[in-house]
């Protein structure tokens, strides 16, 4: 079943062999656009068998103790770069597409990390890395989005531990209000702080959190999505089938965040959507580019989930359509 579905009132039914989702919604109309739709402004598709990724170690991990070492990694068709804030994925490999994927595809890249955190040092807690698509920012007049395929591996593959454990993120930016020191005259008057409006980055998208089976419950993902107007995640998606995944995020020129995704590999349609937001209550102005996190506990022993994406796709320039939102199709397969 879906959650977070705006617009409207909804009951949910449950019987013993369907989950039916009875859904009342007003007249409120959003302008929406399927992610893909559009021209192609970035791309890989990993089909390059000399494809390869430099690593500059010790990695960056600017976030947990403000150490940026460059120079930092990157591919060599210059498509892909280490994180200043976070490093690299620990694995940045190219592999054989996993069965199932999309047709005619030979290369896939695959992502795992085992050292999240600083280099050399355990934090024993969940830390990130982050694979990052080099990306030219375009004005959310655009109306851009993006769409990837992603391989969940089968349930006894993952990292064993609740918790995020990938995310599928864009970064954007957009005004937002932040206390800064006064200074000249404002500061003799003794107002030591004020108020000041930046552009300032922020992170919408995806998480994937891992739920390990229990005495009550098989093992299962629950997708995120980040974020709602508050900041707060949204338990949008039980994940309960494993392999290929669609996944897709569109920004519609008023900020609005639309989220899609679906199992399989087919073009994300209407019938994916999943719910609409503004990210932090943020009016966006640009839209940068995408990017991976790998998530592990860091410990210095557990390797994180070995994440598989193919054919990360950025677009620009889709037309967004006014419909009534309506609720996705239900990712529940029991």
């Amino acid at each position: 079943m879906l959650y977070g579905l705006m617009g409207g009132t909804r009951l949910i039914v449950g019987c013993a062999s369907a989950v039916v989702l009875i859904a009342t919604f007003n007249s409120l109309t959003f302008a929406q656009l399927v992610p893909g739709t559009g021209t192609v402004l970035n791309s890989d598709d990993f089909e390059d068998e000399a494809w390869n990724f430099v690593f500059n170690l010790p990695k960056s991990s600017k976030e947990e103790d403000e150490q940026i070492r460059y120079p930092l990694g990157a591919s060599d068709n210059r498509k892909w770069s280490e994180s200043p804030k976070r490093g690299t994925p620990d694995q940045v490999q190219r592999i054989a597409t996993p069965a199932g994927g999309i047709t005619g595809s030979k290369g896939a890249m695959l992502i795992r990390s085992r050292d999240t955190g600083i280099p050399g040092q355990p934090m024993g807690k969940q830390c990130q890395d982050d694979f990052i698509l080099n990306a030219r920012p375009v004005s959310i007049g655009y109306n851009p989005s993006f769409v990837v395929r992603v391989y969940l591996p089968e349930w006894s593959q993952w990292e064993q531990r609740h918790g995020v454990s990938f995310g599928i993120r864009a970064g954007m930016q957009g005004p937002q209000e932040k206390q800064e020191p006064t200074r000249g005259f404002k500061r003799l008057f003794g107002r030591g702080f004020e108020t000041v409006k930046t552009n300032e980055p922020f992170y919408p998208g995806f998480f994937i959190q891992y739920n390990p089976k229990t005495a009550t419950s098989e093992a299962h993902g629950v997708l995120l999505v980040r974020a709602d107007e508050m900041g707060r995640d949204i338990p949008a998606v039980n994940i309960t089938t494993t392999g290929w995944w669609t996944f897709g995020m569109s920004v519609t020129s008023d900020g609005r965040c639309h989220y899609y995704a679906h199992a399989g590999v087919a073009d994300l349609s209407q019938a994916d959507y999943i719910t609409s937001t503004l990210p932090y209550g943020i009016q966006a102005t640009y839209f940068n580019t995408i990017f991976f996190n790998v998530c592990s506990a860091d410990n210095g022993q557990n390797w994180s989930t070995p994440w598989v994406i193919d054919d990360p796709m950025v677009f620009y320039g889709g037309q967004p359509t006014q419909y009534a939102q309506q609720p996705g199709r239900s990712m529940n397969r029991r």
